[in-house]
């Protein structure tokens, strides 16, 4: 038996008689890596990560570059951390898809929340609807540097037009700032809605995003600016 086989065992089997509500985010991440480093002290390695990054969420935000960047990060446990956070956007983006029905933007971020969950880049995501405001698609239109989305009208309303939506709505992320629209996302709001009205099609909202909250161009009044 290794050195640290009689700890790891003590740290698996609380887990799964008590699950991780005592743990530490030190233990936590500690048993995490158990799956990916077999024949290393863990918690050292644990350590070192919350050190350089202060905390899980920042350690699950990190590139593979930086995580290998610390000591003891080997391939196989930068790959691990790094699959962590996609593997739960995936099982939340999967359980916020059964909504059917955009009613509000409450709906609305409920489900389009999840899809930029550990994003980095800024993106602009569009959602299709029918005349009873249900889901036809949910497309991602276009993904850029930090604050540079390069956003194409044309290939939105053609989209549009291809899945015989009756209205749209459109969200985009600040991943490092505030969920406040800027004068370019007014821009893009006024153009997109210009276009779409040419074909008879309804832009119904526009969401800015950053991390678990949002700010909706309907809500707030901004979008009665750009109406028909």
């Amino acid at each position: 038996m290794a050195v640290h086989d009689g700890h790891r065992e003590r740290l698996r089997r609380m887990f799964l008689e008590h699950g991780l509500e005592s743990f530490s985010e030190l233990n936590a991440l500690e048993l995490l890596l158990f799956y990916a480093i077999p024949r290393k002290d863990t918690n050292v390695i644990a350590h070192a990560l919350l050190d350089r990054f202060g905390s899980l969420e920042k350690i699950f935000s990190a590139t593979q570059r930086e995580l290998c960047a610390v000591d003891g990060v080997g391939e196989s446990a930068a790959s691990l951390l790094l699959l962590i956070p996609q593997i739960m956007r995936k099982s939340l983006v999967s359980a916020a898809a059964k909504t059917k029905v955009i009613r509000s933007s409450g709906d609305a971020g409920a489900y389009l929340l999840p899809r930029f969950l550990y994003e980095k880049d800024e993106v602009l995501l569009m959602l299709c609807l029918d005349t009873q405001k249900r889901v036809i698609s949910c497309t991602e239109m276009s993904r850029g540097v930090v604050n540079a989305v390069n956003v194409n009208i044309r290939k939105m309303v053609e989209t549009a037009l291809r899945d015989k939506a009756t209205s749209v709505i459109i969200a985009h992320n600040h991943p490092d700032g505030l969920a406040l629209p800027s004068t370019e996302d007014d821009a893009v709001t006024r153009q997109l809605s210009s276009a779409l009205r040419l074909v008879d099609i309804q832009l119904a909202d526009h969401l800015v995003v950053a991390k678990d909250d949002f700010v909706s161009y309907r809500d707030s009044g901004m979008l009665d600016l750009f109406r028909w």
